[in-house]
């Protein structure tokens, strides 16, 4: 059908790297550091934002060049996906790689990107930049972030 979006039709593998980078709504929930529990492997999401996330836009502030100013920036691709368990649920490219298609709210399905923050998904203006907390402090920013129904933000 030529109706039918390519994130239905398309596997994940074979997309343009236009059609890739489209997926990312721009939610900035892997932008924020996370803690791993070492002995349960259990990952804690923060309310800290990279260094190169702009904190009330939720986007990055060098997104060509990140991989070489933050060498822990994970680089999505198709091969990777299925290492990443610590990919927000409501991540598209963890929804399209679980078979679970895009929400409502997703920019390429309301044709807005403003859905994403009105969906209360977005870490716009709810994140902290990393410089401001000490590593020490780490935890006391542990917070469960919005799923894919845009339940608010709990610490």
């Amino acid at each position: 059908m030529a109706d039918t979006p390519f994130w239905q039709t398309t596997p994940l593998e074979e997309m343009s790297p236009e059609q890739w980078e489209s997926l990312c709504d721009g939610c900035g929930q892997c932008c924020v550091l996370k803690l791993e529990d070492v002995d349960t492997g259990h990952i804690y999401y923060t309310d800290v934002a990279c260094k190169l996330l702009d904190c009330d836009k939720a986007s990055c502030t060098n997104y060509p060049d990140r991989k070489s100013q933050v060498p822990d920036c994970v680089l999505l691709t198709p091969d990777n996906l299925a290492q990443l368990s610590w990919m927000p649920m409501s991540c598209a490219y963890r929804r399209l790689y679980e078979g679970r298609g895009l929400p409502d709210w997703h920019p390429l399905v309301s044709g807005t990107p403003d859905s994403v923050r009105e969906a209360g998904i977005s870490v716009a203006g709810r994140v902290i930049p990393e410089a401001e907390v000490a590593e020490y402090n780490m935890p006391d920013h542990i917070v469960i972030w919005p799923d894919e129904a845009g339940k608010p933000l709990e610490k």
